[in-house]
Protein backbone atom coordinates (compact mmCIF):
# COMPACT_ATOMS: atom_id res chain seq x y z
CA UNK A 1 0.00 0.00 0.00
CA UNK A 2 1.51 3.43 -1.08
CA UNK A 3 1.63 6.09 1.29
CA UNK A 4 -1.34 8.23 0.71
CA UNK A 5 -3.55 5.35 0.53
CA UNK A 6 -2.24 4.69 4.31
CA UNK A 7 -2.83 7.65 5.37
CA UNK A 8 -5.94 7.40 3.35
CA UNK A 9 -7.16 4.54 5.53
CA UNK A 10 -5.60 5.73 8.56
CA UNK A 11 -7.66 9.09 8.53
CA UNK A 12 -10.95 6.61 7.46
CA UNK A 13 -10.41 4.26 10.66
CA UNK A 14 -9.98 7.18 12.92
CA UNK A 15 -13.15 9.15 11.31
CA UNK A 16 -15.41 6.05 12.32
CA UNK A 17 -14.47 5.60 15.57
CA UNK A 18 -14.75 9.42 16.13
CA UNK A 19 -18.44 9.78 14.64
CA UNK A 20 -19.01 6.86 17.07
CA UNK A 21 -19.15 9.53 20.07
CA UNK A 22 -21.76 11.64 19.73
CA UNK A 23 -20.32 15.55 19.69
CA UNK A 24 -23.39 17.67 19.57
CA UNK A 25 -21.96 21.56 20.16
CA UNK A 26 -21.31 21.97 23.88
CA UNK A 27 -21.05 18.54 24.37
CA UNK A 28 -18.03 17.58 23.10
CA UNK A 29 -16.19 16.02 26.09
CA UNK A 30 -16.26 12.13 25.21
CA UNK A 31 -15.31 13.11 22.05
CA UNK A 32 -12.43 15.17 23.19
CA UNK A 33 -10.98 13.04 25.55
CA UNK A 34 -10.85 10.31 22.73
CA UNK A 35 -8.84 12.46 20.78
CA UNK A 36 -6.74 13.92 23.35
CA UNK A 37 -5.51 10.40 24.33
CA UNK A 38 -4.98 9.25 20.80
CA UNK A 39 -3.36 11.91 19.82
CA UNK A 40 -1.42 11.91 22.60
CA UNK A 41 -0.60 8.53 22.35
CA UNK A 42 0.32 8.97 18.28
CA UNK A 43 2.85 11.97 19.20
CA UNK A 44 4.69 10.09 22.15
CA UNK A 45 5.19 6.84 19.63
CA UNK A 46 6.71 9.23 17.13
CA UNK A 47 8.87 10.79 19.65
CA UNK A 48 10.10 7.73 20.65
CA UNK A 49 10.59 6.91 17.46
CA UNK A 50 12.65 9.59 16.06
CA UNK A 51 14.68 10.42 19.27
CA UNK A 52 14.55 14.08 18.63
CA UNK A 53 15.81 16.41 20.89
CA UNK A 54 12.52 18.36 21.09
CA UNK A 55 8.63 16.80 21.05
CA UNK A 56 5.13 17.09 20.01
CA UNK A 57 3.27 18.78 22.65
CA UNK A 58 -0.51 17.46 23.13
CA UNK A 59 -2.23 20.22 24.92
CA UNK A 60 -6.19 20.13 26.00
CA UNK A 61 -8.21 23.42 26.82
CA UNK A 62 -11.65 22.66 27.87
CA UNK A 63 -12.50 20.50 25.10
CA UNK A 64 -10.15 22.35 22.56
CA UNK A 65 -6.76 19.81 21.98
CA UNK A 66 -3.50 21.90 20.52
CA UNK A 67 -0.30 19.96 18.79
CA UNK A 68 2.94 21.30 18.21
CA UNK A 69 6.38 21.23 18.77
CA UNK A 70 8.02 22.31 21.63
CA UNK A 71 10.94 24.34 19.59
CA UNK A 72 9.28 26.86 17.01
CA UNK A 73 12.14 28.71 15.51
CA UNK A 74 11.37 32.79 16.35
CA UNK A 75 12.57 33.26 12.73
CA UNK A 76 9.59 31.38 11.16
CA UNK A 77 5.48 32.38 10.98
CA UNK A 78 3.61 30.00 12.69
CA UNK A 79 0.51 28.81 10.76
CA UNK A 80 -2.60 26.80 12.46
CA UNK A 81 -4.51 23.87 11.32
CA UNK A 82 -7.75 24.18 12.45
CA UNK A 83 -10.94 22.60 12.31
CA UNK A 84 -13.68 21.63 14.92
CA UNK A 85 -14.73 18.19 16.45
CA UNK A 86 -18.66 19.62 17.49
CA UNK A 87 -21.51 18.82 15.35
CA UNK A 88 -25.14 19.93 14.82
CA UNK A 89 -27.52 18.26 16.29
CA UNK A 90 -28.99 15.26 13.67
CA UNK A 91 -32.21 16.38 11.53
CA UNK A 92 -35.27 13.87 12.40
CA UNK A 93 -35.17 12.59 8.88
CA UNK A 94 -32.00 10.54 9.32
CA UNK A 95 -32.78 6.92 7.31
CA UNK A 96 -29.77 5.68 9.66
CA UNK A 97 -28.06 6.14 13.23
CA UNK A 98 -26.41 8.99 13.06
CA UNK A 99 -23.83 7.73 15.83
CA UNK A 100 -23.35 4.66 13.67
CA UNK A 101 -20.91 4.99 10.85
CA UNK A 102 -20.96 3.10 7.96
CA UNK A 103 -18.89 2.79 4.27
CA UNK A 104 -21.12 2.41 1.28
CA UNK A 105 -20.02 3.16 -2.46
CA UNK A 106 -17.32 5.19 -1.48
CA UNK A 107 -18.37 7.24 0.88
CA UNK A 108 -18.67 7.51 4.84
CA UNK A 109 -21.53 8.30 6.41
CA UNK A 110 -22.79 9.65 9.67
CA UNK A 111 -23.44 12.82 11.53
CA UNK A 112 -20.28 14.97 11.31
CA UNK A 113 -18.62 13.10 8.63
CA UNK A 114 -18.82 16.17 5.93
CA UNK A 115 -18.95 19.27 8.56
CA UNK A 116 -16.86 19.28 9.81
CA UNK A 117 -14.69 15.45 10.75
CA UNK A 118 -13.30 14.99 6.92
CA UNK A 119 -11.18 18.25 7.65
CA UNK A 120 -10.06 17.21 11.35
CA UNK A 121 -8.79 13.39 10.20
CA UNK A 122 -7.10 14.78 6.92
CA UNK A 123 -5.51 17.71 9.26
CA UNK A 124 -4.22 15.26 11.74
CA UNK A 125 -2.55 12.97 9.13
CA UNK A 126 -1.18 15.79 7.13
CA UNK A 127 0.12 17.33 10.50
CA UNK A 128 1.95 14.18 11.44
CA UNK A 129 3.71 13.37 8.09
CA UNK A 130 5.05 16.94 7.67
CA UNK A 131 6.35 16.07 11.16
CA UNK A 132 8.28 13.33 10.12
CA UNK A 133 5.91 10.05 11.17
CA UNK A 134 5.51 8.34 7.62
CA UNK A 135 8.64 9.30 6.21
CA UNK A 136 11.38 10.86 8.28
CA UNK A 137 14.44 10.83 6.19
CA UNK A 138 12.57 13.19 3.51
CA UNK A 139 9.91 15.54 5.71
CA UNK A 140 11.43 17.37 8.78
CA UNK A 141 9.74 20.28 10.21
CA UNK A 142 12.36 22.13 9.90
CA UNK A 143 12.62 22.01 6.54
CA UNK A 144 9.07 23.79 6.83
CA UNK A 145 9.20 27.75 5.88
CA UNK A 146 6.66 27.58 8.80
CA UNK A 147 5.79 26.30 12.17
CA UNK A 148 3.09 23.95 12.26
CA UNK A 149 0.46 23.65 15.36
CA UNK A 150 -3.00 21.68 14.63
CA UNK A 151 -6.10 23.10 16.72
CA UNK A 152 -9.52 21.03 17.11
CA UNK A 153 -11.79 23.33 18.52
CA UNK A 154 -15.13 22.79 19.97
CA UNK A 155 -18.33 24.91 19.90
CA UNK A 156 -18.18 25.88 16.53
CA UNK A 157 -21.74 25.37 15.24
CA UNK A 158 -22.88 27.45 17.76
CA UNK A 159 -20.41 30.06 18.37
CA UNK A 160 -19.66 29.55 21.69
CA UNK A 161 -16.92 31.14 24.25
CA UNK A 162 -15.33 27.86 24.81
CA UNK A 163 -13.72 26.78 21.70
CA UNK A 164 -12.10 29.22 19.47
CA UNK A 165 -12.58 32.12 21.73
CA UNK A 166 -10.86 30.63 24.38
CA UNK A 167 -7.80 29.45 22.46
CA UNK A 168 -7.65 33.08 21.01
CA UNK A 169 -7.64 34.57 24.50
CA UNK A 170 -5.82 32.37 26.73
CA UNK A 171 -3.25 30.17 24.53
CA UNK A 172 0.71 30.62 23.85
CA UNK A 173 2.20 30.55 22.08
CA UNK A 174 -0.13 31.91 19.24
CA UNK A 175 -0.37 31.45 15.49
CA UNK A 176 0.24 34.10 12.98
CA UNK A 177 -1.94 32.71 10.21
CA UNK A 178 -4.57 29.76 9.35
CA UNK A 179 -5.80 26.84 7.37
CA UNK A 180 -9.45 26.73 8.61
CA UNK A 181 -11.03 23.67 7.67
CA UNK A 182 -14.52 23.58 6.48
CA UNK A 183 -15.97 21.92 3.83
CA UNK A 184 -14.94 23.45 0.23
CA UNK A 185 -13.97 20.95 -1.95
CA UNK A 186 -10.57 22.30 -0.99
CA UNK A 187 -10.91 25.68 -2.97
CA UNK A 188 -9.71 28.29 -0.72
CA UNK A 189 -12.47 30.71 0.66
CA UNK A 190 -10.22 33.91 0.61
CA UNK A 191 -12.95 35.98 2.53
CA UNK A 192 -15.85 34.98 4.40
CA UNK A 193 -18.95 37.23 5.34
CA UNK A 194 -19.99 37.95 8.84
CA UNK A 195 -22.98 37.89 10.92
CA UNK A 196 -25.06 40.68 12.90
CA UNK A 197 -28.42 39.24 14.40
CA UNK A 198 -30.33 42.07 15.43
CA UNK A 199 -33.95 42.48 17.50
CA UNK A 200 -36.44 45.31 16.65
CA UNK A 201 -38.50 46.14 19.13
CA UNK A 202 -41.08 49.06 18.12
CA UNK A 203 -43.10 50.48 20.80
CA UNK A 204 -46.31 52.26 20.83
CA UNK A 205 -49.57 52.49 23.09
CA UNK A 206 -52.36 49.92 23.99
CA UNK A 207 -55.30 50.38 23.36
CA UNK A 208 -59.37 49.32 22.14
CA UNK A 209 -59.27 48.93 18.33
CA UNK A 210 -63.28 49.80 18.20
CA UNK A 211 -62.35 53.57 19.26
CA UNK A 212 -59.32 54.11 17.47
CA UNK A 213 -57.05 54.37 20.51
CA UNK A 214 -53.47 54.02 20.72
CA UNK A 215 -50.08 54.18 18.89
CA UNK A 216 -50.34 50.85 16.58
CA UNK A 217 -46.76 49.78 17.23
CA UNK A 218 -47.42 47.10 14.36
CA UNK A 219 -47.20 50.40 11.96
CA UNK A 220 -44.02 51.62 13.30
CA UNK A 221 -42.33 48.29 12.92
CA UNK A 222 -43.44 47.78 9.39
CA UNK A 223 -42.73 51.42 8.58
CA UNK A 224 -39.29 50.63 9.80
CA UNK A 225 -38.88 47.26 8.20
CA UNK A 226 -39.88 48.65 4.90
CA UNK A 227 -37.39 51.03 5.83
CA UNK A 228 -34.46 48.50 6.37
CA UNK A 229 -35.48 46.53 3.43
CA UNK A 230 -34.78 49.68 1.34
CA UNK A 231 -31.39 50.91 2.88
CA UNK A 232 -28.37 50.35 0.96
CA UNK A 233 -24.90 50.52 2.13
CA UNK A 234 -22.21 52.63 0.72
CA UNK A 235 -19.31 51.13 0.74
CA UNK A 236 -19.35 47.92 -1.47
CA UNK A 237 -16.64 45.04 -0.75
CA UNK A 238 -14.22 44.48 -4.00
CA UNK A 239 -14.42 41.04 -2.79
CA UNK A 240 -17.98 40.40 -1.57
CA UNK A 241 -20.37 42.65 -2.91
CA UNK A 242 -22.93 44.41 -0.96
CA UNK A 243 -23.71 43.41 2.58
CA UNK A 244 -26.37 41.42 2.56
CA UNK A 245 -29.81 42.69 4.95
CA UNK A 246 -33.01 40.83 5.62
CA UNK A 247 -35.59 40.82 7.92
CA UNK A 248 -36.34 36.73 8.62
CA UNK A 249 -39.34 37.02 11.88
CA UNK A 250 -42.04 39.27 13.34
CA UNK A 251 -44.43 39.12 16.45
CA UNK A 252 -46.70 41.25 17.67
CA UNK A 253 -50.12 41.44 19.40
CA UNK A 254 -52.03 39.77 22.30
CA UNK A 255 -55.67 39.84 21.06
CA UNK A 256 -57.57 40.76 17.37
CA UNK A 257 -59.34 44.07 19.27
CA UNK A 258 -56.35 45.46 20.77
CA UNK A 259 -54.01 47.89 19.40
CA UNK A 260 -50.70 46.56 19.60
CA UNK A 261 -48.17 48.19 21.83
CA UNK A 262 -45.08 46.85 20.71
CA UNK A 263 -44.28 44.60 17.95
CA UNK A 264 -40.90 42.79 17.23
CA UNK A 265 -38.71 41.76 14.43
CA UNK A 266 -35.56 39.70 13.77
CA UNK A 267 -33.00 41.06 11.30
CA UNK A 268 -30.51 38.66 9.47
CA UNK A 269 -27.42 40.84 8.58
CA UNK A 270 -24.44 39.00 6.37
CA UNK A 271 -21.26 42.11 6.40
CA UNK A 272 -18.41 42.46 4.41
CA UNK A 273 -15.14 43.51 5.70
CA UNK A 274 -15.90 47.16 4.71
CA UNK A 275 -17.66 47.53 8.14
CA UNK A 276 -17.35 46.63 11.56
CA UNK A 277 -21.03 45.45 13.19
CA UNK A 278 -21.13 47.90 16.27
CA UNK A 279 -20.52 49.99 12.65
CA UNK A 280 -24.14 48.77 11.26
CA UNK A 281 -26.12 48.81 13.90
CA UNK A 282 -25.36 52.67 14.63
CA UNK A 283 -26.36 53.22 10.89
CA UNK A 284 -29.71 51.44 11.21
CA UNK A 285 -30.37 52.82 14.52
CA UNK A 286 -30.37 56.18 12.86
CA UNK A 287 -32.76 55.31 9.84
CA UNK A 288 -35.46 54.12 12.21
CA UNK A 289 -38.10 54.72 14.84
CA UNK A 290 -37.64 51.14 16.82
CA UNK A 291 -35.49 49.61 18.95
CA UNK A 292 -32.06 47.81 18.06
CA UNK A 293 -30.35 45.73 20.09
CA UNK A 294 -27.97 43.01 18.46
CA UNK A 295 -27.51 39.52 19.77
CA UNK A 296 -23.92 39.43 19.02
CA UNK A 297 -21.23 42.13 17.76
CA UNK A 298 -17.87 39.95 17.29
CA UNK A 299 -19.08 37.74 14.25
CA UNK A 300 -17.59 39.79 12.46
CA UNK A 301 -16.12 39.64 8.40
CA UNK A 302 -13.22 38.09 7.44
CA UNK A 303 -10.72 38.64 4.22
CA UNK A 304 -7.72 37.67 3.08
CA UNK A 305 -5.27 40.20 2.09
CA UNK A 306 -3.89 39.61 -1.26
CA UNK A 307 -0.34 39.88 -0.81
CA UNK A 308 0.17 37.71 2.05
CA UNK A 309 1.78 34.22 1.92
CA UNK A 310 -1.48 32.47 1.72
CA UNK A 311 -2.73 33.98 -1.36
CA UNK A 312 0.65 33.86 -2.69
CA UNK A 313 0.46 29.94 -2.17
CA UNK A 314 -2.93 29.76 -3.39
CA UNK A 315 -2.23 31.92 -6.39
CA UNK A 316 1.18 29.38 -7.34
CA UNK A 317 -0.59 26.31 -6.74
CA UNK A 318 -3.80 27.20 -8.84
CA UNK A 319 -6.11 26.30 -6.44
CA UNK A 320 -9.37 27.71 -7.09
CA UNK A 321 -11.10 30.24 -4.79
CA UNK A 322 -14.28 30.84 -3.06
CA UNK A 323 -16.37 33.68 -0.85
CA UNK A 324 -17.58 32.00 1.49
CA UNK A 325 -21.58 32.86 2.43
CA UNK A 326 -21.40 30.74 5.64
CA UNK A 327 -19.42 31.90 9.30
CA UNK A 328 -16.63 29.71 11.05
CA UNK A 329 -13.87 30.04 13.53
CA UNK A 330 -12.27 32.31 11.33
CA UNK A 331 -14.25 34.79 12.21
CA UNK A 332 -12.76 34.58 16.17
CA UNK A 333 -9.11 34.97 14.75
CA UNK A 334 -7.04 37.99 14.11
CA UNK A 335 -5.11 36.37 12.26
CA UNK A 336 -5.16 36.12 8.23
CA UNK A 337 -6.51 32.98 7.16
CA UNK A 338 -8.13 30.93 4.21
CA UNK A 339 -10.69 28.17 4.41
CA UNK A 340 -9.73 24.94 2.93
CA UNK A 341 -11.73 21.50 3.07
CA UNK A 342 -12.54 18.25 2.15
CA UNK A 343 -16.20 17.85 1.54
CA UNK A 344 -19.24 19.91 0.12
CA UNK A 345 -20.77 22.57 2.41
CA UNK A 346 -24.13 21.76 0.35
CA UNK A 347 -23.90 18.48 2.99
CA UNK A 348 -23.85 20.07 6.02
CA UNK A 349 -26.54 20.28 8.78
CA UNK A 350 -28.61 17.74 6.39
CA UNK A 351 -29.96 14.08 7.14
CA UNK A 352 -27.71 11.09 5.88
CA UNK A 353 -24.77 13.31 5.82
CA UNK A 354 -21.90 11.64 4.70
CA UNK A 355 -18.12 12.65 2.73
CA UNK A 356 -16.25 10.41 -0.03
CA UNK A 357 -12.93 8.88 0.86
CA UNK A 358 -11.52 10.32 -2.53
CA UNK A 359 -12.18 13.61 -1.00
CA UNK A 360 -10.26 12.56 2.61
CA UNK A 361 -7.27 11.77 0.02
CA UNK A 362 -7.51 14.48 -2.15
CA UNK A 363 -7.37 16.73 0.90
CA UNK A 364 -4.42 14.62 2.54
CA UNK A 365 -2.68 15.45 -0.56
CA UNK A 366 -3.97 18.91 -0.91
CA UNK A 367 -2.85 20.31 2.77
CA UNK A 368 0.93 18.35 2.66
CA UNK A 369 1.51 19.88 -0.68
CA UNK A 370 0.22 23.74 0.21
CA UNK A 371 2.15 23.57 3.44
CA UNK A 372 5.38 22.62 1.34
CA UNK A 373 5.06 25.03 -1.13
CA UNK A 374 4.66 28.02 1.50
Amino acid sequence: MELLQQMTYSAVENLKRMLCIPSVSFEEEKRSVFLFASLQERAMRLDKLQKRNDRIVVGKLENNIILYRDNFSAEKQTLMLNSHIDTVAPAPTYSFDPFAPFEKDGCIYGLGSNDDGGSVVSQIEAFFYLNGERDNDAVAPENLNVNLMLVLTAEEERSGSNGMARFVETFEPKPNCAIIGEPTGMQAAVAERGLLVIDGTAHGVSGHAARNEGVNALYIALDDINTLHNYRFEKKSPLMGDVKLSVTQMNCGTAHNVVPAEAKFVVDIRPTEQYGNAEILELLQKEVKSTLVARNLKNRSSATPSEHFLMETVRKMGIGTQISATTSDWMKIPWPAIKMGPGDSARSHKADEFIRIQEIEDAIKGYINFIKNI
